[in-house]
């Protein structure tokens, strides 16, 4: 694909097989969107005020982030260049620190107070000072050096969210303390100590206390602690240290995985206007040596996520990177993002620190595993199940486990001082709520009402059609190819919550979703498959029990009643709902109102490949005897799954599903 807004070296296929792309490639990209932020600066280079819909904390704290966030894609570029840059980078950034710690110069950055949003700004700003210090730090007039002290000085003994931000406060003290500055080494040890609270293993960190899993472990979780370590040395950094690098290596372990053929992450979660920010742990276990990954396998994955976006226009024609997805697209922009919030990406350039004879940079590109085989992958700590496929390059994220909550809309968290007493909730966040995410898929985030999005869903429907919410999930087993999950379906209407008891079967490219669920009298029921958008109407098709959408090029969603469904089914319609295109499409299956409780079993595509939804009806089989469900496929293989279970559950798949192999079972399957 061409790269419509950028103007890269020559690819070399030998090298880059996959990509094509080189280290030079990621220096141009980062000197690009470097340059680009020139014309927005202020006189002393202390702000960026990007266009944009600002933040909620204001134009100086925009302003900072674009400083901020900047600064670290630039130390990138300076440090792995040892210096070796244009000058007037270096000076661009030295000007800004003096101009942005006198608060007389009219660019003065606000100071820092409990839980202010220039927390995470000031982090970025500490980081790069560390990196960059024998080209900036150590050439700062003693004067400047004491301001921007002084400034950094506002984290120690401050309240932070008590979130990822305690390691934006864990950082910028490490920082002061490497410069002989003021800081509380209980702070320090306070957030590192916090983040134990949140590990859940396998490399994974809740965000916060919450049951909430997204790619914040990748730019946050993992980074934050790795870069303290770096920052405080071996001896201070002890045996901490040790354990980071060994979440890191676990954590590497199953990332490769979340990454289609075509470069593009899992699309789900918070900070999605961070776009390659995703590959800044995989750079860094090459920097940390603790890495897992081939050489090759590293830079084929963060080239490949790189190239992904630059040739679908990120950054645009004016060298920016705008808040959205590919183009703008607002929706999934929480109010406290300003418009420099997606320079977060400058994370994903973390790999210039690694010098040009590194192998990560001469070793030759190896394949993700999605373009050598199927992949069928169980990640018990967030609850999700991995499915990719050779044939399309697509992987698809099943959830059994991770939700943010109640939210606003429009995918951010909502403020809690417009909650009264009383008053519904506010919807679940789409980005999280959802039983299916993918690299080829957004969920319709848009909202209209407070009615949860259709794609993704299973819905108990009151009598003028509002939707039911999916809350309090809770994992129950996770292992091979399936997962169970419980949650409440919670009435709109009414407030009664109502369990759902789930079972996630993968076979092939295809997930059977088996519910169990008490529909009350005059209560409707509905499932939705995965929402497809393109800059074109999508095209739709339907039957007796299954419906399909169609993108222009060929990207199918579809789903299929196996049992319990009525044969009514429908297309739903949204515009400028997905951050993949103006116009998106979601298959779904409806049961009339007046249905008794029962067992639901639906079947769930995502696929480039030509689908035949009439011929899966007949030729996957499913049937029931008491709890029992059955379901035959047409390669012989065949699967049980219990029904009945879903308050405690027995930790593991062994008491909801049985598999049988008539045949031998595909690629990945256990």
């Amino acid at each position: 694909m061409p790269t419509p807004h950028l103007d890269l070296p020559a690819t070399d296929r030998v090298l880059s097989p996959r990509t094509g792309w080189t280290r030079a490639h990621w220096e141009v990209l980062a000197d690009r969107l470097l340059d680009a932020l020139e014309p927005y600066a202020t006189p002393g280079l202390a702000q960026y005020r990007l266009p944009g819909r600002g933040s909620l904390a204001g134009v100086a704290t925009d302003g900072l982030e674009g400083y901020a966030h900047s600064f670290l894609l630039a130390a990138f570029r300076i440090a792995g260049a040892g210096g070796d840059v244009d000058p007037r980078l270096v000076e661009r950034y030295a000007r800004g620190l003096a101009a942005g710690t006198d608060r007389d110069s009219g660019e003065a950055w606000p100071q820092l107070t409990d839980r202010s949003p220039q927390m995470e700004h000031a982090a970025s700003i500490a980081l790069a000072l560390h990196e960059t210090r024998p080209w900036i730090w150590n050439a700062l007039d003693g004067e400047v050096r004491e301001r921007v002290v002084d400034w950094l000085w506002g984290f120690v003994g401050r309240r932070a969210h008590d979130d990822g931000t305690r390691l934006c406060q864990v950082v910028a003290e490490q920082f002061l303390a490497s410069v002989g500055g003021p800081h509380r080494q209980e702070d320090i040890d306070g957030g590192l100590d916090r983040i134990e609270d949140w590990y859940a293993g396998d490399g994974w960190y809740r965000d916060g206390d919450t049951r909430a899993f997204d790619h914040t472990n990748a730019w946050a979780f993992h980074l934050y602690p790795l870069l303290w370590s770096r920052m405080a040395g071996a001896a201070a950094a002890g045996a901490r240290s040790a354990r980071y690098r060994e979440r890191l290596a676990r954590f590497l372990g199953s990332y490769a995985r979340f990454f289609g053929s075509d470069g593009a992450p899992v699309h789900f979660g918070h900070g999605l206007t961070y776009r390659m920010a995703v590959v800044a742990p995989v750079w860094l276990g090459a920097l940390m040596d603790c890495t897992p990954l081939a050489p090759g396998l590293t830079r084929r994955l963060a080239s490949g996520t790189a190239r992904h976006f630059v040739e679908r226009g990120v950054p645009d024609e004016r060298g920016l990177l705008p808040l959205g997805w590919y183009g703008t697209f607002l929706p999934t922009i929480r109010p406290e993002m300003g418009p420099a919030a997606p320079y977060t990406a400058g994370k994903a350039f973390l790999g210039l620190l690694l010098p040009a004879e590194h192998p990560v940079w001469t070793e030759r590109e190896l394949p993700l595993p999605v373009e050598e085989s199927d992949q069928y992958m169980a990640l018990p700590a967030p609850g999700w199940l991995l499915h990719g496929t050779r044939d399309d390059g697509i992987v698809r994220l099943v959830n059994h486990g991770s939700e943010r909550g109640s939210g606003g809309t429009g995918g951010g968290q909502g403020d809690p001082a417009e909650a009264t007493a009383g008053a519904m909730p506010f919807l679940d966040d789409p980005h999280y709520a959802k039983f299916g995410y993918s690299t080829a898929t957004a969920p319709d985030a848009a909202g209209h009402g407070r009615a949860p999005g259709i794609d993704g869903h299973l819905a108990l429907l009151s009598w003028d059609g509002t939707a039911s919410r999916r809350t309090g999930i809770r994992p129950l087993a996770c292992s091979g190819r399936t997962a169970t999950s419980r949650h409440d379906a919670q009435l709109m209407e009414t407030g009664e919550e109502l369990p759902v008891l789930t079972t996630s079967v993968l076979h092939g490219p295809w997930e059977i979703r088996v519910h169990r669920v008490c529909v009350p009298a005059g209560v409707g029921l509905r499932e939705g498959g995965y929402a497809v958008a393109d800059d074109r109407p999508v095209a739709a098709g339907q039957g007796p029990g299954w419906a399909l959408v169609r993108t222009g090029d060929g990207l199918t969603s579809v789903v299929v009643g196996l049992h319990g469904w009525d044969e009514e089914t429908g297309m739903a319609h949204e515009t400028d709902a997905s951050a993949f295109g103006a116009h998106s499409a979601t298959p779904y299956l409806r049961c009339a109102a007046g249905h008794p409780a029962g067992v639901y079993v639906s079947l769930v595509a995502l696929t480039r490949d030509a689908v035949n939804p009439r011929a899966l009806r007949e030729s996957v089989v499913c049937s029931t005897v008491g709890d029992d469900v059955h379901i035959a496929f047409p390669d012989g293989e065949s699967v049980t799954v219990r029904a009945d279970r879903g308050t405690d559950g027995d930790g593991g798949n062994g008491g909801f599903v049985r598999w049988t192999h008539r045949n031998r079972p595909a690629a990945g399957a256990p």
